[in-house]
């Protein structure tokens, strides 16, 4: 699932630079994350970014889209034609927190 920022946002930007992505925009209030372009980091991180530095932790999963590995890992392929990425079968665990041990 896209990860969306709340309203609990204090706006103080430090989401924007750490996004992969350049998904994340300031908006009228609060920051912003275009979903069209947001990979929850998957193929760059195995944690979203936004969520690792936000101070009030109002970067969370959108649970009204949910979406898979594979359409996060097609997503990035896509965003970052420029770039080499492992096939998603090979892609090591680092690289997507799909595949973080469960305690």
């Amino acid at each position: 699932m896209a990860t969306h920022i709340t309203t609990d946002c204090i706006n103080c930007g430090a989401c924007e630079p750490e996004c992969p992505n350049e998904a994340i925009s300031e908006g009228d209030d609060i920051y912003v994350i275009d979903p069209n372009l947001c990979t929850e980091c998957v193929a760059f991180h195995d944690y979203e970014a936004c969520q690792a530095v936000c101070p009030v932790e109002c970067c969370i999963p959108d649970p009204g889209n949910v979406e898979t590995e594979q359409t996060l890992y097609d997503r990035a392929v896509k965003l970052h034609e420029d770039k080499s990425f492992p096939r998603l079968d090979v892609l090591p665990n680092d690289l997507s927190h799909f595949r973080k041990k469960k305690a």
